[in-house]
């Protein structure tokens, strides 16, 4: 057996006796795909074009800032053996509808240099943080030659945070060709005055990607030059959707509430998402039950529930659901402020034992954001629409408000009225 899958039998929790009476046909585990062959079958065919330490390739473009050994943290390209158009490599904005083996295909051809930089070097970038910098900057993939001290390892780095990072060394060389900056970004990036919270917000109103934005923030292109700081990409992700969110809801406050309660429904990659949006003045909810045999409910019998809120006048602490609570706001944000309308919103995702990868945030606000765009069910009351959003949904209605805030209230509202 592989050092490779020997790792997936650790990052699935998977006990090595259930694979091997199972060898992928019996679905012991439960899972409708078997996570370790998904690993497998990427690494068998990307392994021949990973056999050396030097690399020619387009760079989607693609950067990766990690977090071991903070505040000196490991920055590099990302390139893989192929030339041509490799954008869809590192453009989550494109990847709702595809299938795990396609994400896993994608990323797994990345090759990742590493270099180790102090956090403080974006206020005087060295050589390679300003080639980054710089290729962060372009909206089009990049030809480039990646040199490595040694052959990249063969790991498929896991996160519900950020996306499936490949195989990885310690970088000794990187060259790209001639690189062609969106003039937005390099704007932001010379502009000194503008607080990194600031730029970023301009540059999302503008139209440049979420994820790019969360590319240059991770590396420090933001804000004035001596509080400019490298921040780790899982980091860097959740900053940018929480600090967008944050300044569209302020906006979304001036907004006049929706007249109805609007229901929406969207599911990818056994991922099933319900939302319901009041007619109230702003406030956010998101609950989110992992189903046994799924990554964060390996051993337990029912399915798990946990999720966290805030009022109209935000939170002051860290989502007990990290980063998904914060992609999501994003999307039901950024949806209101396009209608110029205000409203409550609850997020109910339910994860199913077919989501068999953490492939990070990005497919809870792009799924998020395919459902709102789809026309809404539209009720008078939050009965009909809790009606209508477990329709989709199998958790149980009495499981849901154990645990919603929003829920509890919805209901004794309701309750009340029976009365008046």
């Amino acid at each position: 057996m592989s050092t490779s899958v020997q790792d997936a039998f650790k990052d699935f929790n998977i006990p090595a006796e259930l694979c091997l009476a199972c060898k992928a046909v019996r679905r012991l585990c439960g899972r409708p795909q078997c996570p370790i062959l998904v690993k497998a079958e990427a690494i068998y065919k990307v392994k021949p074009l990973i056999s050396s330490t030097l690399f020619s390739g387009s760079s989607p473009p693609g950067v990766f800032v990690g977090k071991l050994g903070y505040p000196k943290v490991s920055i590099g390209p990302l390139v893989p053996p192929i030339t041509g158009s490799t954008e869809i490599f590192d453009l989550p904005e494109g990847w709702l509808g595809k299938s795990f083996d396609d994400i896993v295909g994608y990323r797994y051809k990345l090759i990742r240099g590493r270099s180790k930089v102090d956090i403080n070097e974006a206020k005087n970038p060295g050589k390679l943080l300003s080639t980054l910098q710089e290729l962060a900057m372009s909206p089009k993939h990049i030809d480039a030659e990646l040199v490595l001290e040694r052959r990249p390892d063969e790991r498929l780095i896991l996160s519900d945070e950020s996306q499936p990072f490949g195989p990885s060394a310690p970088l000794k060389q990187f060259k790209p060709s001639s690189i062609s900056t969106d003039k937005r970004v390099e704007r932001a990036y010379y502009d000194k005055d503008l607080t990194a919270s600031e730029a970023v917000f301009a540059l999302f109103k503008d139209g440049v990607e979420v994820s790019r934005l969360q590319k240059a923030f991770s590396l420090g292109m933001f804000g004035s030059k001596d509080k400019r700081k490298i921040v780790p990409t899982r980091w860097s992700i959740t900053a940018v959707d929480s600090n967008v969110s944050l300044q569209l809801i302020e906006r979304i406050k001036h907004h006049e509430t929706i007249s109805k309660f609007r229901v929406f429904y969207f599911a990818n990659l056994d991922n099933r998402f319900a939302i319901i949006l009041a007619p109230e003045l702003w406030r956010y909810e998101m609950q989110e039950a992992w189903f046994p045999n799924t990554t964060w409910n390996v051993n337990e019998q029912e399915p798990a529930i946990e999720g966290d809120f805030e009022t109209y006048f935000g939170r002051t602490t860290y989502a007990k659901i990290h980063g998904s609570y914060y992609a999501a706001r994003l999307a039901i944000a950024e949806r209101l402020n396009s209608i110029r309308r205000q409203a409550s919103a609850l997020v109910l995702r339910e994860i199913h034992p077919g989501y068999i990868l953490p492939i990070g945030v990005w497919n809870i606000r792009e799924t998020v954001r395919a459902a709102l765009a789809k026309k809404p069910s539209q009720h008078e009351t939050f009965k009909q629409a809790f009606v209508a959003a477990l329709s989709n949904l199998t958790i149980r209605e009495k499981d849901w408000k154990k645990k919603s805030h929003m829920l509890k209230e919805w209901s004794m509202q309701s309750r009340l009225k029976d009365y008046i």
